[in-house]
Protein backbone atom coordinates (compact mmCIF):
# COMPACT_ATOMS: atom_id res chain seq x y z
CA UNK A 1 0.00 0.00 0.00
CA UNK A 2 1.13 3.43 -1.22
CA UNK A 3 0.41 6.44 0.38
CA UNK A 4 -0.23 7.75 -3.01
CA UNK A 5 -3.13 5.48 -3.05
CA UNK A 6 -4.97 7.14 -0.23
CA UNK A 7 -4.27 10.34 -1.80
CA UNK A 8 -6.47 9.09 -4.98
CA UNK A 9 -9.13 7.47 -2.55
CA UNK A 10 -9.56 10.78 -0.80
CA UNK A 11 -9.12 13.08 -3.77
CA UNK A 12 -11.78 11.34 -5.83
CA UNK A 13 -13.98 10.41 -2.72
CA UNK A 14 -13.55 6.34 -3.81
CA UNK A 15 -15.29 5.49 0.02
CA UNK A 16 -18.51 4.34 1.49
CA UNK A 17 -19.72 7.36 2.90
CA UNK A 18 -22.11 5.41 4.93
CA UNK A 19 -22.49 7.10 8.68
CA UNK A 20 -18.92 8.32 8.72
CA UNK A 21 -17.40 9.01 12.01
CA UNK A 22 -14.38 9.68 13.53
CA UNK A 23 -12.48 7.47 15.40
CA UNK A 24 -13.50 9.87 18.89
CA UNK A 25 -17.03 8.88 17.67
CA UNK A 26 -17.92 12.37 16.41
CA UNK A 27 -20.19 12.35 12.86
CA UNK A 28 -18.36 13.78 10.00
CA UNK A 29 -19.65 15.17 7.06
CA UNK A 30 -17.25 16.03 4.09
CA UNK A 31 -18.83 19.37 2.32
CA UNK A 32 -15.60 19.46 0.23
CA UNK A 33 -12.05 17.20 0.79
CA UNK A 34 -9.63 20.26 0.00
CA UNK A 35 -7.20 21.03 -2.97
CA UNK A 36 -4.52 18.18 -3.42
CA UNK A 37 -0.97 20.29 -2.53
CA UNK A 38 1.85 18.59 -4.32
CA UNK A 39 4.47 20.37 -2.33
CA UNK A 40 5.65 20.44 0.70
CA UNK A 41 3.25 21.04 4.04
CA UNK A 42 -0.16 19.36 4.20
CA UNK A 43 -1.71 16.52 1.60
CA UNK A 44 -4.85 18.36 1.15
CA UNK A 45 -5.58 22.74 1.75
CA UNK A 46 -8.91 24.15 2.18
CA UNK A 47 -10.67 21.40 3.10
CA UNK A 48 -14.37 21.93 4.32
CA UNK A 49 -15.06 19.07 7.36
CA UNK A 50 -18.62 18.88 9.42
CA UNK A 51 -17.38 17.30 12.78
CA UNK A 52 -20.36 16.99 15.45
CA UNK A 53 -22.00 20.49 15.22
CA UNK A 54 -18.90 22.12 14.25
CA UNK A 55 -18.09 23.40 10.45
CA UNK A 56 -14.26 23.36 10.16
CA UNK A 57 -11.92 25.06 7.28
CA UNK A 58 -8.60 24.11 6.96
CA UNK A 59 -5.83 21.14 5.69
CA UNK A 60 -6.09 17.31 6.16
CA UNK A 61 -3.18 15.40 6.15
CA UNK A 62 -2.90 11.49 4.55
CA UNK A 63 -0.66 8.56 6.15
CA UNK A 64 -0.77 4.53 6.16
CA UNK A 65 -0.77 5.11 10.17
CA UNK A 66 -1.71 7.50 12.58
CA UNK A 67 1.81 6.98 13.93
CA UNK A 68 3.61 8.51 10.98
CA UNK A 69 2.50 11.85 12.14
CA UNK A 70 5.23 11.51 14.97
CA UNK A 71 7.44 9.37 12.05
CA UNK A 72 7.23 12.27 9.88
CA UNK A 73 7.89 15.11 13.51
CA UNK A 74 4.80 16.92 11.90
CA UNK A 75 4.46 17.73 15.37
CA UNK A 76 7.15 20.19 15.42
CA UNK A 77 5.86 21.75 11.89
CA UNK A 78 4.04 24.51 11.96
CA UNK A 79 2.53 23.97 8.65
CA UNK A 80 0.37 21.60 10.35
CA UNK A 81 -1.16 23.53 12.70
CA UNK A 82 -4.30 24.03 10.61
CA UNK A 83 -4.87 20.24 9.78
CA UNK A 84 -8.28 19.61 10.89
CA UNK A 85 -8.34 15.86 10.23
CA UNK A 86 -6.06 12.80 10.17
CA UNK A 87 -7.31 10.51 7.52
CA UNK A 88 -5.34 6.64 7.97
CA UNK A 89 -5.66 3.55 6.26
CA UNK A 90 -4.97 2.20 10.37
CA UNK A 91 -5.31 4.05 13.17
CA UNK A 92 -2.45 2.83 15.75
CA UNK A 93 -1.94 5.97 17.97
CA UNK A 94 -3.55 9.46 19.18
CA UNK A 95 -2.17 12.57 17.31
CA UNK A 96 -2.35 15.91 19.80
CA UNK A 97 -1.95 19.32 18.51
CA UNK A 98 0.08 21.54 20.62
CA UNK A 99 -2.78 22.66 22.85
CA UNK A 100 -2.98 18.89 23.83
CA UNK A 101 -6.56 18.59 22.40
CA UNK A 102 -7.06 15.58 19.57
CA UNK A 103 -6.17 15.67 16.25
CA UNK A 104 -9.84 14.03 14.97
CA UNK A 105 -9.15 10.74 13.22
CA UNK A 106 -11.28 9.05 10.01
CA UNK A 107 -9.78 5.52 8.88
CA UNK A 108 -10.30 4.59 5.24
CA UNK A 109 -9.16 0.43 5.52
CA UNK A 110 -12.91 -0.70 5.99
CA UNK A 111 -14.51 1.65 3.84
CA UNK A 112 -12.58 1.92 0.27
CA UNK A 113 -14.06 0.83 -2.61
CA UNK A 114 -13.62 -2.57 -3.82
CA UNK A 115 -13.20 -2.09 -7.14
CA UNK A 116 -10.14 0.61 -6.72
CA UNK A 117 -8.42 -1.30 -3.93
CA UNK A 118 -8.73 -4.40 -6.33
CA UNK A 119 -7.52 -2.31 -9.76
CA UNK A 120 -5.16 -0.96 -7.52
CA UNK A 121 -3.09 -4.49 -6.34
CA UNK A 122 -3.39 -5.66 -10.19
CA UNK A 123 -1.24 -2.07 -11.40
CA UNK A 124 1.21 -2.53 -8.08
CA UNK A 125 1.08 -6.26 -8.55
CA UNK A 126 4.73 -7.93 -9.24
CA UNK A 127 4.11 -9.56 -12.13
CA UNK A 128 6.28 -8.90 -14.70
CA UNK A 129 5.03 -6.81 -16.82
CA UNK A 130 6.66 -4.04 -19.44
CA UNK A 131 4.06 -1.93 -17.96
CA UNK A 132 2.01 -2.15 -14.96
CA UNK A 133 -0.80 -1.49 -16.61
CA UNK A 134 -0.27 -3.18 -20.01
CA UNK A 135 -3.73 -5.81 -19.92
CA UNK A 136 -5.87 -3.08 -19.97
CA UNK A 137 -4.01 -0.03 -21.80
CA UNK A 138 -5.62 -1.19 -25.29
CA UNK A 139 -8.87 -0.40 -24.12
CA UNK A 140 -7.81 3.38 -22.96
CA UNK A 141 -9.97 6.01 -24.54
CA UNK A 142 -8.59 7.61 -27.66
CA UNK A 143 -9.42 11.23 -26.20
CA UNK A 144 -7.95 10.52 -23.14
CA UNK A 145 -4.68 9.08 -24.91
CA UNK A 146 -4.55 12.14 -26.93
CA UNK A 147 -4.81 14.88 -23.94
CA UNK A 148 -2.42 12.89 -22.11
CA UNK A 149 0.49 12.35 -24.48
CA UNK A 150 0.20 16.42 -25.45
CA UNK A 151 0.30 17.23 -21.84
CA UNK A 152 3.28 14.72 -21.74
CA UNK A 153 5.48 15.94 -24.49
CA UNK A 154 5.29 19.13 -22.42
CA UNK A 155 6.41 17.66 -19.67
CA UNK A 156 9.54 16.35 -21.67
CA UNK A 157 10.56 19.72 -23.17
CA UNK A 158 10.45 21.33 -19.35
CA UNK A 159 12.92 18.32 -18.66
CA UNK A 160 14.83 18.88 -21.52
CA UNK A 161 14.45 23.04 -20.66
CA UNK A 162 16.87 22.39 -17.59
CA UNK A 163 20.47 21.91 -20.18
CA UNK A 164 19.28 24.31 -22.11
CA UNK A 165 19.28 27.48 -19.38
CA UNK A 166 22.05 26.02 -18.70
CA UNK A 167 24.08 26.55 -21.88
CA UNK A 168 22.02 30.05 -22.00
CA UNK A 169 24.03 31.10 -18.69
CA UNK A 170 27.63 29.48 -19.46
CA UNK A 171 27.01 31.49 -22.90
CA UNK A 172 25.98 34.59 -21.17
CA UNK A 173 22.79 34.75 -22.86
CA UNK A 174 23.63 34.23 -26.29
CA UNK A 175 21.43 32.28 -28.18
CA UNK A 176 23.00 31.78 -30.90
CA UNK A 177 26.11 30.00 -29.20
CA UNK A 178 23.59 28.08 -27.20
CA UNK A 179 22.11 27.16 -30.93
CA UNK A 180 25.53 25.69 -31.71
CA UNK A 181 26.17 23.70 -28.42
CA UNK A 182 22.87 21.68 -29.14
CA UNK A 183 23.46 21.21 -32.18
CA UNK A 184 26.88 20.16 -32.06
CA UNK A 185 25.64 17.34 -29.54
CA UNK A 186 22.97 16.01 -31.11
CA UNK A 187 25.38 16.10 -34.62
CA UNK A 188 27.01 13.62 -32.41
CA UNK A 189 23.67 11.36 -31.79
CA UNK A 190 23.90 8.90 -28.71
CA UNK A 191 27.76 7.38 -29.37
CA UNK A 192 29.53 11.30 -29.17
CA UNK A 193 27.05 13.89 -27.73
CA UNK A 194 28.70 14.16 -25.20
CA UNK A 195 31.92 14.43 -26.77
CA UNK A 196 30.90 16.85 -29.53
CA UNK A 197 29.33 19.50 -26.41
CA UNK A 198 32.34 19.37 -24.82
CA UNK A 199 33.78 19.90 -28.00
CA UNK A 200 31.90 22.96 -28.51
CA UNK A 201 32.42 24.44 -25.06
CA UNK A 202 35.93 24.36 -25.51
CA UNK A 203 36.54 27.40 -27.55
CA UNK A 204 33.93 30.93 -27.46
CA UNK A 205 31.48 30.94 -29.95
CA UNK A 206 33.02 34.21 -30.96
CA UNK A 207 35.51 32.52 -32.41
CA UNK A 208 33.35 30.26 -34.88
CA UNK A 209 31.92 33.46 -35.89
CA UNK A 210 35.08 35.17 -37.28
CA UNK A 211 35.80 32.06 -39.43
CA UNK A 212 32.43 31.01 -40.61
CA UNK A 213 32.73 32.57 -44.20
CA UNK A 214 36.23 30.54 -44.72
CA UNK A 215 35.14 26.62 -45.26
CA UNK A 216 38.19 25.07 -44.64
CA UNK A 217 38.98 27.26 -41.34
CA UNK A 218 35.77 26.52 -39.66
CA UNK A 219 36.18 22.66 -40.45
CA UNK A 220 39.97 22.87 -39.11
CA UNK A 221 38.38 24.94 -36.25
CA UNK A 222 35.78 21.67 -35.57
CA UNK A 223 37.97 18.80 -36.25
CA UNK A 224 41.32 20.47 -34.78
CA UNK A 225 39.45 21.19 -31.33
CA UNK A 226 37.45 17.74 -31.58
CA UNK A 227 41.34 15.78 -31.75
CA UNK A 228 40.82 14.51 -34.98
CA UNK A 229 43.91 16.04 -37.14
CA UNK A 230 46.63 14.64 -34.88
CA UNK A 231 47.04 12.19 -37.86
CA UNK A 232 49.86 11.89 -40.44
CA UNK A 233 48.88 12.19 -43.90
CA UNK A 234 49.85 13.74 -47.08
CA UNK A 235 46.74 14.29 -48.62
CA UNK A 236 46.45 17.96 -49.61
CA UNK A 237 43.03 18.49 -47.68
CA UNK A 238 44.17 17.15 -44.37
CA UNK A 239 47.30 18.97 -44.23
CA UNK A 240 45.54 22.47 -45.25
CA UNK A 241 43.16 21.58 -42.66
CA UNK A 242 46.46 20.99 -40.02
CA UNK A 243 47.94 23.94 -40.66
CA UNK A 244 44.57 26.17 -40.41
CA UNK A 245 44.40 24.92 -37.05
CA UNK A 246 47.60 25.32 -36.17
CA UNK A 247 46.98 29.13 -37.03
CA UNK A 248 43.83 29.56 -35.06
CA UNK A 249 45.34 27.64 -32.34
CA UNK A 250 47.92 30.11 -31.97
CA UNK A 251 45.60 32.65 -32.87
CA UNK A 252 42.69 32.35 -30.63
CA UNK A 253 45.09 30.61 -27.65
CA UNK A 254 42.78 27.38 -28.10
CA UNK A 255 43.34 24.19 -26.23
CA UNK A 256 41.29 20.67 -26.10
CA UNK A 257 42.71 19.22 -23.32
CA UNK A 258 39.06 18.63 -21.47
CA UNK A 259 37.23 17.59 -24.67
CA UNK A 260 36.03 13.95 -24.55
CA UNK A 261 37.31 11.30 -26.80
CA UNK A 262 35.48 10.78 -30.01
CA UNK A 263 34.25 7.41 -30.65
CA UNK A 264 34.16 5.45 -33.97
CA UNK A 265 33.11 2.20 -32.74
CA UNK A 266 30.21 0.51 -33.75
CA UNK A 267 28.98 3.25 -35.71
CA UNK A 268 27.42 2.89 -39.44
CA UNK A 269 30.22 5.06 -41.77
CA UNK A 270 27.09 7.43 -42.60
CA UNK A 271 27.41 8.22 -38.42
CA UNK A 272 31.37 8.95 -38.08
CA UNK A 273 31.86 11.94 -36.50
CA UNK A 274 34.19 12.80 -39.58
CA UNK A 275 31.00 12.96 -41.52
CA UNK A 276 28.70 14.93 -39.22
CA UNK A 277 30.96 17.63 -37.76
CA UNK A 278 31.98 18.52 -41.66
CA UNK A 279 27.90 18.68 -41.71
CA UNK A 280 27.87 20.61 -39.25
CA UNK A 281 30.65 23.01 -40.93
CA UNK A 282 28.61 23.13 -43.64
CA UNK A 283 25.36 24.16 -42.19
CA UNK A 284 27.01 27.01 -40.16
CA UNK A 285 29.24 28.31 -43.92
CA UNK A 286 25.54 28.60 -45.40
CA UNK A 287 24.29 29.90 -42.89
CA UNK A 288 24.45 33.47 -40.78
CA UNK A 289 22.34 34.44 -38.16
CA UNK A 290 20.73 30.41 -37.66
CA UNK A 291 19.04 30.66 -34.54
CA UNK A 292 17.21 34.03 -35.83
CA UNK A 293 16.09 31.91 -39.38
CA UNK A 294 14.82 28.96 -37.03
CA UNK A 295 12.93 30.64 -34.45
CA UNK A 296 10.89 32.35 -37.56
CA UNK A 297 10.06 29.08 -38.75
CA UNK A 298 6.68 27.42 -38.91
CA UNK A 299 7.07 24.30 -41.11
CA UNK A 300 9.25 21.54 -41.52
CA UNK A 301 9.93 22.39 -44.98
CA UNK A 302 11.75 25.27 -44.08
CA UNK A 303 13.83 23.70 -42.12
CA UNK A 304 14.59 21.20 -44.35
CA UNK A 305 15.67 23.87 -46.74
CA UNK A 306 17.77 25.19 -44.15
CA UNK A 307 19.59 22.36 -43.08
CA UNK A 308 19.86 21.46 -46.62
CA UNK A 309 23.74 21.06 -46.98
CA UNK A 310 26.39 18.44 -48.02
CA UNK A 311 29.38 17.62 -46.33
CA UNK A 312 32.63 19.60 -48.50
CA UNK A 313 33.79 17.75 -51.21
CA UNK A 314 36.30 15.82 -49.82
CA UNK A 315 33.71 13.47 -48.02
CA UNK A 316 32.33 12.48 -51.49
CA UNK A 317 34.96 9.99 -51.36
CA UNK A 318 35.97 9.39 -47.90
CA UNK A 319 34.36 8.82 -44.64
CA UNK A 320 37.34 9.06 -42.16
CA UNK A 321 41.08 10.88 -43.44
CA UNK A 322 42.60 7.75 -44.10
CA UNK A 323 40.57 5.62 -46.26
CA UNK A 324 39.06 6.19 -49.86
CA UNK A 325 35.47 5.11 -50.42
CA UNK A 326 32.74 5.15 -53.29
CA UNK A 327 31.85 8.63 -54.82
CA UNK A 328 28.85 9.81 -52.32
CA UNK A 329 27.49 13.06 -51.47
CA UNK A 330 26.95 13.26 -47.44
CA UNK A 331 24.27 15.34 -47.26
CA UNK A 332 21.90 15.67 -44.11
CA UNK A 333 18.78 13.20 -44.41
CA UNK A 334 15.36 14.41 -44.03
CA UNK A 335 15.46 11.53 -41.07
CA UNK A 336 18.83 13.23 -39.44
CA UNK A 337 16.54 16.55 -39.66
CA UNK A 338 13.73 15.32 -37.85
CA UNK A 339 16.07 14.16 -35.12
CA UNK A 340 17.51 17.48 -35.08
CA UNK A 341 13.76 19.37 -34.86
CA UNK A 342 12.90 17.14 -32.18
CA UNK A 343 16.25 16.96 -29.88
CA UNK A 344 17.41 20.67 -30.49
CA UNK A 345 14.99 23.05 -32.63
CA UNK A 346 11.51 22.60 -30.97
CA UNK A 347 12.96 22.50 -27.14
CA UNK A 348 15.30 25.35 -28.07
CA UNK A 349 12.43 27.32 -29.22
CA UNK A 350 10.12 26.71 -26.38
CA UNK A 351 13.18 27.38 -24.27
CA UNK A 352 13.38 31.07 -26.24
CA UNK A 353 9.70 31.50 -25.69
CA UNK A 354 9.69 30.76 -21.95
CA UNK A 355 12.74 33.35 -21.78
CA UNK A 356 11.12 36.06 -22.95
CA UNK A 357 7.32 35.40 -21.90
CA UNK A 358 5.92 34.81 -25.34
CA UNK A 359 3.45 32.52 -25.75
CA UNK A 360 4.01 29.30 -27.36
CA UNK A 361 2.94 29.17 -30.74
CA UNK A 362 0.18 26.36 -31.90
CA UNK A 363 2.19 25.55 -34.91
CA UNK A 364 4.89 23.95 -32.66
CA UNK A 365 2.31 21.63 -32.29
CA UNK A 366 1.73 21.52 -35.67
CA UNK A 367 5.50 20.92 -36.73
CA UNK A 368 5.87 18.07 -34.04
CA UNK A 369 2.50 16.72 -35.37
CA UNK A 370 3.87 16.59 -39.25
CA UNK A 371 7.24 14.91 -38.16
CA UNK A 372 7.49 11.46 -38.20
CA UNK A 373 7.38 9.48 -35.40
CA UNK A 374 10.82 8.08 -34.19
CA UNK A 375 11.68 4.07 -34.09
CA UNK A 376 12.79 2.84 -31.25
CA UNK A 377 11.77 -0.18 -28.18
CA UNK A 378 9.56 2.04 -26.65
CA UNK A 379 7.51 3.39 -28.99
CA UNK A 380 7.15 -0.17 -30.95
CA UNK A 381 5.87 -1.20 -27.39
CA UNK A 382 3.17 0.59 -27.00
CA UNK A 383 2.29 0.65 -30.65
CA UNK A 384 1.80 -3.08 -29.60
CA UNK A 385 -0.48 -2.43 -27.28
CA UNK A 386 -2.66 0.00 -29.07
CA UNK A 387 -1.30 2.26 -31.94
CA UNK A 388 -1.18 4.97 -30.20
CA UNK A 389 2.32 6.65 -31.86
CA UNK A 390 1.28 8.01 -34.75
CA UNK A 391 3.73 11.76 -34.82
CA UNK A 392 6.99 12.60 -33.38
CA UNK A 393 5.21 14.60 -30.55
CA UNK A 394 3.39 10.74 -29.73
CA UNK A 395 6.44 9.10 -29.48
CA UNK A 396 7.78 11.55 -27.53
CA UNK A 397 5.21 11.75 -25.01
CA UNK A 398 5.75 7.83 -25.32
CA UNK A 399 8.93 8.33 -23.53
CA UNK A 400 8.00 10.08 -20.91
CA UNK A 401 5.49 8.31 -20.14
CA UNK A 402 7.95 4.87 -19.89
CA UNK A 403 10.98 6.90 -18.21
CA UNK A 404 8.80 8.84 -16.05
CA UNK A 405 6.05 7.22 -14.77
CA UNK A 406 5.92 3.64 -15.60
CA UNK A 407 9.02 2.64 -14.72
CA UNK A 408 8.56 4.37 -11.20
CA UNK A 409 5.05 2.70 -10.91
CA UNK A 410 4.13 6.51 -10.85
CA UNK A 411 0.47 5.41 -12.53
CA UNK A 412 -1.91 7.27 -9.56
CA UNK A 413 -0.12 10.73 -11.21
CA UNK A 414 -0.92 8.70 -14.68
CA UNK A 415 -4.06 9.90 -16.53
CA UNK A 416 -4.35 6.32 -17.57
CA UNK A 417 -3.98 5.02 -14.12
CA UNK A 418 -6.19 7.41 -12.92
CA UNK A 419 -8.68 6.41 -14.97
CA UNK A 420 -8.39 3.23 -14.96
CA UNK A 421 -9.05 3.06 -10.95
CA UNK A 422 -11.50 5.42 -11.53
CA UNK A 423 -13.64 3.46 -13.90
CA UNK A 424 -16.91 1.18 -13.03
Amino acid sequence: MQENFLHHIWKFQKFSKVTLKSEEGEPIEIVHQGTHNFNSGPDFFNAQIKIGNQLWVGNVEIHLKSSDWYAHHHETDKAYDNVILHVVWEHDVEVYRKDNSVIPTFVLKHRVDDFALAKYNKLFSNKKQWIACEEDFPGVDDFLLENWMERLYFERLENKSGLIFDLLETSKNDWEAVLFKMLAKNFGLKNNAEAFLSMAHSFDFSVLRKVRENPIQLEALLFGQAGLLEIESEDSYVNDLKKEYNFLKNKFKLENSQVAPIQFFRLRPVNFPTIRLAQLAAVYSRNKQLFSKIISVTTKEEIYTLFDVSASGFWDTHFHFSSVSAPRKKRLTKAFIDLLIINTIVPLVFCYRKHTGKELPEALITLMNSVKKEENTIVSRFNDLKPVAQSALHSQALIELKTNYCDKKKCLQCAVGNRLLQKN
